[in-house]
């Protein structure tokens, strides 16, 4: 798959001498790899500030997070918020809304109930959760300040990974280097061309019981990232639970979607419209796909689903 344009911008400061460098580390309980050209000698070290950043502000495992400490407080109270947390806030009010609720960032509670928050894993179905409780999270753009309600607690794991990626993204486009390949725990996001002027090559994941063959995209001056159940979830009474939850319901997805991936121009909105698609069953996930022009793709079993922006990219 290659995209549709190639920025002219894309040949400036390359040469096929230029040397690719690479980097990696650990983040958000997972690693993060990055392949640069030419980039400056303190590369390393401010990638992993970034991303410290991002686990600062929207850890739900780090217990003094800015995010672990609004969950912490009294509901109904007003709340500033740094404003790289209030930037991913605004996206995942944004993709609420345009998905219909499919995506909620006020899940925090019952993640944590059904152990995939930072409380840790339970390995049993939760009993006496109020599924129809409020889980609201209110934001101010004004004031950069968030509340919640009674029955919410702000969970970003559907989103957040994807932004640290674009943080990164933006400092290095900001120090000069145009030409590189980052990787966050899979979401990734290509910049420019490798010095021998192909891009960057990156193949998709695809669920392990999925016979259908990966996709292998040109990542130039676009992201990726991928939603699949079958990453975590724990097994009860001999039935596998999801960690992916439909807001209407508070249970996780049974619709029989496996993964969702979904190329955007930003690793965050690409990351968060994964994670509301995956919610809403192959058909419907592709028909609002179309209909907020993504590139997606779904699997369901061994049927995929492409969405039009996706099969654009096929010619």
């Amino acid at each position: 798959m290659i995209p549709r344009a190639l920025t002219p911008a894309a040949f400036a400061g390359r040469g096929a001498r230029a040397r690719i460098e690479s980097f990696s580390g650990e983040t958000m309980g997972t690693s993060w790899s990055l392949h640069a050209v030419s980039p400056p000698a303190a590369t390393a070290r401010r990638v992993q500030a970034a991303l410290d950043l991002v686990v600062a502000q929207m850890s739900q495992w780090e217990a003094e997070s800015d995010l672990s400490r609004f969950n912490r407080a009294a509901p109904g109270e007003w709340h500033e918020v740094p404003g790289e947390l209030a930037c991913v806030v605004e996206a995942a009010r944004e993709i609420a809304r345009e998905s219909g609720g499919a995506f909620n960032a006020g899940l925090g509670r019952l993640t944590d109930a059904w152990g995939f928050g930072g409380a840790g894993p339970v390995g049993q179905i939760p009993e006496g959760d109020d599924v129809l409780a409020s889980r609201t999270i209110d934001f101010d753009p004004a004031t950069r300040r968030i509340r919640r309600t009674g029955g919410a607690a702000l969970d970003l794991s559907g989103i957040a990974k994807g932004y640290g990626v674009d943080l990164v993204a933006e400092w290095l486009l900001g120090n000069g280097v145009r030409h590189f390949l980052l990787e966050v725990g899979g979401e990734l996001r290509g910049e420019g061309i490798r010095p021998d002027g192909q891009p960057w090559w990156v193949d998709v994941e695809m669920p392990p019981s999925s016979s259908i063959a990966p996709w292998r995209i040109a990542l130039h001056d676009l992201s990726v990232a991928t939603s699949g159940n079958y990453r975590r979830g724990f097994v009860a009474d001999g039935r596998h639970y999801s960690h992916s939850f439909d807001p209407a319901t508070g249970r996780p997805i049974v619709n029989g979607v496996s993964s969702v991936t979904v190329l955007h121009r930003q690793c965050m909105m690409a990351d968060g419209w994964a994670t509301a698609l995956t919610v809403l069953g192959a058909e419907a996930a592709i028909a609002l796909a179309d209909g907020q022009e993504l590139a997606a793709c779904v699997v369901a079993g061994d049927r995929e689903y492409l969405s039009h922006g996706w099969r654009a990219m096929l010619h």
